[in-house]
């Protein structure tokens, strides 16, 4: 009889999330305690998931049969088509191109559709997010045709929150279903287009390499970028010695001393320090100048948000992000808490504060701290956050106690929310400070005093607590206070820490890295794939292989890896969301820009294959230290010693700097360039003999124009004259190049006789009775302008000497080719030297260099 009286009812289908949710709605839709529903709630196994029944009314069609039934996530799945699933076929770069397909879990597709079919209205009870949007669409596509399609928004699984949300029904919103399915397809081409290619291009090839997938991800990898640029300022920390004084004075306990504050801080000159120690040493005691009283406030928290709870489970509960929304979501669906994937920190107009509040008056642990808030008046209402209309922040539902919820992380999550909710609503903390300025020969110093006027909402969150803390007595305005202590201590400037767990959160938050529900997921990523260890107070730590990676897009394309092409994305998936742009616009105008990128990355990846080089081939290992970085003054590698092709390589920041081709390359005797602090090499092109200064990192980054490309077959300077390496060297124009392409005769620096063009082959080669020559520093010939020459004779005569003009050290000078002679002959006789005879023109008129005879110029002073 009850089977044929169903028949004939109003079919009423309900599909939530997950299986537990179902359960939860159908309890409560159900009405157990004698509402409108029957009161038997019947459960039975479903195709894929249960299916809970009953009867009850529904807006005007009188008794309807209701099933509540659930998915378990998302129905469908965005992928690429079967021709593009076998990497070895499938050029990465044509992904962008590809067409996407939405493949349904069959399994829970037909289960949809044999529940549903001929239903009269079909009641989508999804997350109240744009994945849930997304996920009410996939629904509606399985179930095929039904009846009336509406939505119910909820934030809670109460029955006092279902109840609501089934007299507000709405229509499902496509707008933010389609930002989602914008989202789905940028990060599936995106991603798997760079991650086919990296992988297929450093799988393999290295032998130290140990990853299965070298992936990349547009949200995964800036996360990853905040990791590895935290760890280039740790090393690239350069520690600096200052010093501290430190006065202390007796506190009224006599058990600990007071340290006083000095108002310079610190400073970083030991002399003055010790000038300093020695005026308050001698002053004794210390003068009273005045107490500053204040009164200050703790005040309250804003409404809980996801990033909020997120950050304080990783930072003082001991569970990380990812493990923290799973708990969360075991607890809210369980009903003990609200919906806990939120951005909001304000409560909406109308949401009943009092009466959620009153619900925790019977928890044994904070039952009394509610009940004196609301019965002495004390309830306070929430300060002002931000209401980004999503859910209302996250609150306690239940007064559940540690064994309800299951205690473990369970109970401290829930525990912290509860607490973090009855503070917001709670008077602020008021407390007294009492700041003493002390005086001892001039120098200044300070120590402060608390007084808690009234706890407050710290009375329910004990480890924000301020506790008294009293100026000892004898600290009155004017009086003299012996000094216990006086010392002058020294420290060391340290680095920051690297990122705990909790500070990455709040950076992907501030760049709009992921959503408050997805921040967890991609932290867990870069863990999970090995391009960070979690440390002690879980810290990101990046590994070798993360900061590779980091490295190798920074050397290609920066934007790849800091989020600033993310957060544009996120930009307009939420005008998609709101409806004021258009899904396929921005699908095509984003996957147009990234398939730019993507090209651009390919066919410069031997910048990243030089980093996976340097870093995973067991050649590295091999290598000694030779050149000090000047970033973080620890020991580049000789890369490549025995082959064409060579590089430094920093081990520390994973930087890989290229080297000239075609020569050898030897240290310069510790020399350093005054531009970045690299240290020198020298570099002596092959087969000539001609050495010249080399700055690795202003090889690889050119300060000035008219630097060499950087892979190209050098046979000159690695550097442009107007560089401080070279200047240093540079004497005068070449006489045999043109004046137009700033050639210069520049000392060689391993030989005390010899000098090179900077571009072409022209060697010159002093006279034999010099010992030692270098370049003046501050003189220049007063009639060409050219540097003048320190010169030191075998005879122990010096002087100093132009090198064009001076007609006894021109004529002595021999002028050949380096390809044609040998690199340790010494030529003696007339030369060409310019401004000698036969020599071209340099700097001047033709007058100033013609003809020989006596020198018609002589040094002076620049």
């Amino acid at each position: 009889r009850r089977a044929a009286k169903v028949r004939g009812m109003r079919r009423v289908v309900c599909v939530a999330e997950k299986p537990s949710l179902a359960h939860a709605i159908a309890r409560a839709l159900a009405n157990d305690d004698g509402g409108e529903g029957d009161g038997s709630l019947r459960t039975r196994r479903g195709g894929a998931t249960d299916v809970h029944e009953f009867t009850r009314p529904f807006d005007g069609l009188g008794a309807c049969a209701w099933r509540v039934t659930s998915v378990t996530g998302h129905v469908m799945s965005v992928e690429f088509p079967e021709r593009y699933a076998n990497w070895d076929q499938c050029d990465p770069g044509e992904l962008f191109a590809a067409r996407v397909v939405k493949r349904a879990d069959g399994r829970v597709a037909r289960h949809l559709e044999t529940e549903a079919k001929g239903c009269d209205v079909l009641i989508l009870w999804l997350d109240c997010d744009r994945e849930g949007e997304n996920i009410c669409f996939e629904v509606i596509e399985a179930c095929g045709r039904v009846g009336k399609v509406l939505r119910a928004k909820f934030s809670a699984v109460t029955k006092d929150s279902v109840e609501r949300a089934l007299r507000t029904l709405v229509e499902p919103n496509i707008n933010e279903a389609l930002a989602v399915d914008a989202r789905q397809e940028l990060d599936l081409k995106m991603g798997v287009a760079f991650t086919r290619f990296q992988t297929q291009y450093f799988l393999n090839k290295y032998d130290r390499l140990d990853a299965r997938v070298v992936s990349y991800g547009p949200c995964q990898t800036p996360t990853l970028g905040f990791c590895v640029q935290r760890h280039l300022e740790i090393i690239r920390h350069v520690p600096e010695p200052y010093w501290v004084l430190d006065v202390a004075i007796s506190r009224d306990d006599d058990v600990d001393d007071v340290v006083l504050a000095w108002s310079r801080s610190r400073i970083f000159d030991e002399l003055a320090a010790r000038v300093f120690l020695q005026l308050v040493h001698d002053a004794v005691r210390l003068r009273v100048v005045a107490i500053d009283v204040k009164e200050e406030k703790r005040v309250r928290p804003s409404g809980l948000n996801t990033v909020e709870m997120l950050k304080t489970a990783s930072a003082g509960l001991g569970m990380g992000a990812h493990r923290a929304m799973q708990v969360a979501e075991r607890l809210y669906m369980a009903g003990h808490i609200s919906y806990p994937r939120t951005e909001s920190t304000a409560y909406p107009r109308g949401f009943e504060l009092k009466e959620t509040l009153g619900i925790q008056k019977s928890h044994p642990t904070y039952g009394e701290f509610v009940s004196r808030l609301l019965e002495d008046g004390a309830f306070t209402a929430p300060r002002r956050g931000v209401d980004v209309g999503d859910h209302p922040p996250i609150t306690p539902m239940r007064a559940s106690t540690e064994d309800q919820v299951g205690g473990g992380e369970a109970w401290r999550l829930y525990d912290f929310i509860a607490r973090h909710f009855i503070a917001s609503v709670s008077p602020d903390c008021e407390y007294e400070t009492q700041t003493a300025r002390f005086d001892a020969n001039g120098e200044s110093f300070s120590a402060q005093g608390v007084r808690v006027i009234t706890h407050g909402w710290t009375e329910i969150m004990p480890r924000r607590m301020i506790k008294d803390c009293p100026l000892p007595t004898c600290v009155v305005p004017g009086a003299n206070v012996e000094m216990k202590s006086v010392r002058l201590r020294s420290e060391m400037t340290a680095p920051p820490g690297y990122l705990t767990e909790s500070e990455l959160i709040g950076i992907m938050e501030k760049n709009g890295i992921g959503t408050d529900a997805s921040i967890p997921t991609h932290i867990n990523n870069i863990q999970v794939r090995k391009y960070v260890d979690i440390e002690k107070g879980r810290r990101m730590v990046p590994t070798q292989l993360g900061i590779t990676l980091v490295q190798g897009y920074y050397a290609i394309d920066a934007e790849l890896v800091l989020p600033t092409v993310r957060r544009h994305v996120e930009q307009q998936l939420d005008l998609v969301a709101k409806g004021e742009a258009p899904y396929e616009g921005v699908v095509s105008h984003t996957l147009a820009q990234m398939f730019d990128k993507f090209n651009f990355f390919t066919t410069n990846i031997a910048a990243m294959d030089a980093l996976f080089e340097a870093s995973f081939s067991h050649t590295t290992t091999e290598s000694t230290p030779y050149s000090k970085c000047g970033r973080c003054l620890r020991y580049l590698k000789l890369v490549g010693a025995s082959g064409r092709i060579q590089r430094l390589y920093c081990p520390m920041e994973e930087v890989v700097y290229e080297l000239p081709i075609g020569g050898a390359f030897k240290q310069f005797n510790g020399k350093t360039c005054a531009l970045c602090g690299f240290e020198l090499l020298i570099f002596t092109v092959k087969g000539t003999g001609r050495n010249f200064p080399l700055c690795p990192f202003c090889f690889n980054h050119p300060p000035y124009e008219g630097s060499p490309r950087v892979k190209a077959m050098l046979r000159g300077s690695p550097h442009p004259c107007t560089h401080p390496v070279a200047d240093a060297l540079a004497v005068c124009p070449c006489p045999e190049c043109p004046p137009d392409k700033g050639s210069m005769v520049m000392l060689d620096p391993t030989s005390g006789y010899k000098l090179h063009c900077s571009t072409c082959d022209v060697l010159m080669k002093l006279p034999a009775n010099i010992r030692k020559v270098s370049v003046s520093e501050d003189a220049e010939c007063a009639a060409c302008q050219a540097k003048c020459l320190d010169l030191e004779y075998f005879s122990g005569d010096k002087t100093l000497a132009c090198l064009a003009c001076e007609d006894e050290l021109s004529e002595g000078t021999k002028l050949v080719h380096s390809r044609n002679t040998s690199s340790d002959g010494r030529g003696r006789g007339r030369g060409r030297g310019r401004g000698g005879r036969g020599g071209s023109r340099g700097r001047g008129d033709d007058s100033r260099h013609s003809g020989g005879g006596a020198s018609r110029c002589a040094p002076k002073l620049a």
